[in-house]
């Protein structure tokens, strides 16, 4: 494969996963992870693990499905009506490709997420380590590290950035 096919085939993964997030096609989304694939966001650019560390987040697909099943409840409140979001990805550079079809790639990412007149603004960097897999590709780990993980907020993440 060329390295300008590799770079638009990783682009249009990357695209695609932004979609399904903003389309709140979670289910999609949490399959584009492998069986163990990991969404990971430390509160600190310099955390080199997740284990034994806090983290904002630090989920593997069942923690996923939990937090699908809590966002989707009927008595959700927090996802009543005016509520969604945006993601912009951009500047994507692929940092390592092995022979074997894995990736290793960065990118930048801004969301904006609005609820009910409040909105947010989360930017920062992707970090994704992705596997050939039979549809293209799938995520063994997301790293999401955010320029303002530390900020101050009325309330909580409920879903991924």
């Amino acid at each position: 494969m060329s390295d300008l096919q590799l770079q638009h085939d990783i682009e249009q993964f990357l695209y695609r996963q932004a979609e399904l997030l903003d389309t709140k096609q979670w289910q999609a989304w949490t399959e584009l992870f492998t069986a163990d694939g990991i969404y990971w966001m430390p509160p600190d650019a310099s955390y080199k693990t997740w284990d034994g560390q806090p983290a904002i987040f630090a989920e593997d697909r069942n923690l996923m499905a939990v937090r699908m099943g809590r966002v989707l409840h009927p008595d959700a409140w927090s996802q009543r009506p005016l509520w969604g979001t945006n993601h912009v990805v951009s500047n994507v550079v692929i940092r390592k490709a092995a022979k074997n079809g894995d990736v290793e790639v960065t990118s930048r990412f801004h969301m904006m997420e609005l609820r009910r007149d409040d909105v947010r603004h989360f930017a920062g960097q992707y970090t994704h380590h992705l596997v050939k897999a039979k549809k293209g590709y799938a995520i063994r780990l997301q790293r999401v590290d955010m320029t303002n993980a530390q900020a101050a907020y009325d309330y909580v993440l409920q879903v991924w950035v």
